[in-house]
């Protein structure tokens, strides 16, 4: 009787551990020229909950990191940073200029159309982790943003 009392309590709680929903939408990279062995990859991410982005891979490139671009004075500067918070319910958009993927030791150039894996590792409360595996649809060298 106890133990029917316990698991049914038990069941009280378990949405508050389940993981938060998170969406991975418009995802893309920006495609290279041989001889180019870096570029950067661009998505929208919302998260059901607060959490963060706190790293990311794809096998086509020897090191993808979380960056961030700003001006800093008149000059505009590139820096990886650990993680990218996710506001529970808003959406956070990695786009040129500003946050972004930047993937690094391209394995091979990236053609307008091709698929790029990526994973992604999240961060939520009580430092749980969740991995979103998604594909980014490579787009022309020029698209959205000019120069990287």
């Amino acid at each position: 009787m106890k133990l029917r009392i316990l698991a049914a309590l038990a069941g009280l709680f378990i949405p508050a551990l389940c993981w938060a929903e998170i969406t991975v939408s418009n995802a893309w990279v920006r495609g290279t020229v041989p001889g180019q062995s870096s570029t950067g990859a661009y998505m929208e991410i919302r998260s059901s909950e607060r959490a963060s982005l706190v790293s990311v891979a794809s096998p086509g490139a020897k090191i993808a990191e979380i960056h961030e671009m700003a001006m800093e004075g008149n000059i505009m500067r590139m820096r990886g940073v650990p993680r990218l918070d996710l506001p529970a319910g808003r959406a956070v958009e990695l786009k040129p200029g500003g946050y972004h993927v930047m993937m690094m030791g391209l394995a091979r150039p990236l053609k307008k159309g091709e698929m790029v894996p990526i994973t992604l590792t999240f961060e939520g409360a009580g430092k749980k982790r969740q991995v979103v595996e998604i594909k980014a649809e490579v787009r022309d060298l020029a698209a959205a943003g000019g120069q990287h």
